[in-house]
C-alpha cells in the first residue's frame, strides 16, 4: 500500500476543498438553524460530477472507488460543512453502492445516471425501531403479487427521505422462522417513495438538521419486480456493499470534522490573550490539541487502509468497522477540546465549534454504535465467544 496520494487523489482533495469553500461557516450556521437543505452546495457539486464519483463511466460517473470518495466527503467535513454538507452527498455515493455492483443492467441503466448527475435522490431504508443492529429481526415484509412487490412495515432514522423520490429498502420475503441462517430471506427493493403509500414523519433531534432524519410507514406500498436489488432473499449480502464503504465514508467524514474543530481551536489558542499571552502557550491547552492531532493522523491511516482494502476486492469488516470507532471516538474527542479551549465562547453558535461538537458525536452512535463495533471485533478478531 502507497501511503502517498496519486496526482489523481490529490487532485480531488483540491477540488472539494474549493468547491466546499464557497460555503462559510455562516451558511451552514443558517442551514442548521432553519432546518434547510444545502440545495446550493448540493447543487455545486453536482454540477461538478462528484456525485456520481463511485458510479461507473459508462453509467454516468467517475469511475472511481471508495478511497476517492472518503478523500472527497473528508475536505467537504473539514471545510466547516461537517455532517451537513457530508450527509448531503454521502446517500447517492454508499447508498447506491449495492445498486452499482448488484443491480441488473436494466436498473443500472436507468437509475445510476440520473443519480449521478443529481437528479435522482435516494433514501436508505434499514433501520427499524424494534431491530436497531439486529437486522435480521426487522418486521418489514414484502410479499409477491403478479408483477410487484408490496411492502407493509416502518423504518426508523432514514436521512433525506423528504428530499428523496426512492428509498433503497430492505424487507423481508421469508419469514425469519423459515430460514436456515438469520441473514437469509431479506430483498433489496429500490422503492418509490410515493405519498399514496408511504408516510414520512421527520424526527427532531440534536444536529444535523439540514438534513432530515424521518419515521417512514410503508402501507401496501407497490415495487415492481424490475426494482429488485440483486437475487431475491439475499438482500443483507447485498446490503453488505452499503455497510462497509458507509462505516468507511462516515469514518472520513468524523475525521473530517474533527480537523475543523481542531483548526479552529488551533487559530483560537494562538489568538486569545489571558494573563498577557495567548492561551496556547499552556501546556493544559496545547497538548490535549497535540494529542488529537495524533490521534486524527492514526485514524487517517485506518481508514485509508480500509478504503484500500475495499477497492481491491479484498475483506475490509474490521477495518471499515474499526476506522468508524477510531474516528468517531477521537473525531468526538477533538471536537470536545476544541469547545472547552474556546471556553464560554465554544458554547456560543456565533463560534461554531458547538455545532461541530453536536454533528460529530452522532457518529459515535451512527450507523453502528461503538459497543457493536467492539462486539464484531471480540468475535471475529479475536475468537471470542458471541455476547448477544
Amino acid at each position: 500500500m502507497d501511503f502517498a496520494l496519486s496526482e489523481a487523489q490529490q487532485a480531488i482533495r483540491e477540488q472539494a476543498h474549493a468547491l466546499a469553500g464557497r460555503f462559510d461557516d455562516a451558511y451552514w450556521r443558517g442551514c442548521d438553524a432553519d432546518h434547510r437543505f444545502p440545495w446550493e452546495f448540493y447543487q455545486v457539486f453536482a454540477d461538478a460530477g462528484w456525485l456520481g464519483i463511485a458510479i461507473p463511466q459508462e453509467l454516468g460517473g467517475a469511475g472511481l472507488g471508495i478511497s476517492e470518495a472518503a478523500l472527497l466527503l473528508e475536505e467537504v467535513a473539514a471545510s466547516g460543512a461537517a455532517m451537513n454538507g457530508a450527509t448531503a452527498l454521502h446517500l447517492t455515493i454508499f447508498g447506491l453502492n449495492p445498486v452499482v455492483r448488484h443491480g441488473s443492467d436494466e436498473l443500472r441503466r436507468r437509475i445510476l445516471p440520473e443519480a449521478a448527475a443529481g437528479r435522482l435522490h435516494v433514501a436508505f431504508g434499514v433501520t427499524e425501531p424494534d431491530a436497531g443492529s439486529d437486522t435480521p429481526s426487522i418486521t418489514t415484509r414484502a410479499e409477491r403479487r403478479g408483477d410487484d412487490w408490496i411492502v407493509r412495515g416502518k423504518k426508523v432514522w432514514t436521512s433525506k427521505a423528504k428530499e428523496a423520490s426512492k428509498v433503497l429498502l430492505l424487507a423481508r420475503t421469508t419469514p425469519l422462522a423459515e430460514c436456515t441462517r438469520r441473514t437469509d430471506g431479506m430483498t433489496l427493493f429500490l422503492a418509490n417513495l410515493d405519498p399514496k403509500y408511504v408516510t414520512i414523519r421527520e424526527i427532531d433531534k440534536l444536529g444535523r438538521n439540514a438534513v432530515d432524519s424521518n419515521e417512514v410507514f410503508y402501507d401496501d406500498l407497490p415495487v415492481d419486480t424490475r426494482d429488485v436489488v440483486g437475487e431475491v432473499g439475499r438482500g443483507f449480502y447485498h446490503l453488505l456493499d452499503g455497510l462497509n464503504p458507509e462505516r468507511i465514508l462516515i469514518a472520513a467524514e468524523a475525521l473530517g470534522t474533527g480537523k475543523a474543530a481542531l483548526r479552529r481551536a488551533t487559530a483560537y489558542a494562538k489568538e486569545r490573550i489571558v494573563f498577557g499571552r495567548p492561551i496556547g502557550q499552556n501546556q493544559g491547552i496545547s497538548f490535549p490539541l497535540a494529542d488529537s492531532y495524533a490521534k486524527l493522523s492514526a485514524a487517517e491511516l485506518m481508514i485509508r487502509k480500509a478504503g484500500w482494502l475495499y477497492d481491491h476486492g479484498q475483506p475490509c469488516g474490521a477495518e471499515a468497522n474499526m476506522a468508524k470507532y477510531l474516528a468517531a471516538e477521537w473525531g468526538f474527542e477533538t471536537a470536545d477540546r476544541a469547545l472547552q479551549t474556546h471556553g464560554g465562547f465554544g458554547y456560543a453558535k456565533e463560534f461554531d465549534v458547538e455545532r461541530y461538537w453536536r454533528e460529530v458525536r452522532v457518529m459515535r452512535i451512527a450507523p453502528v454504535t461503538q459497543e457493536m463495533v467492539l462486539n464484531f471485533l471480540a468475535q471475529h478478531e479475536l475468537g471470542l465467544p458471541r455476547s448477544y
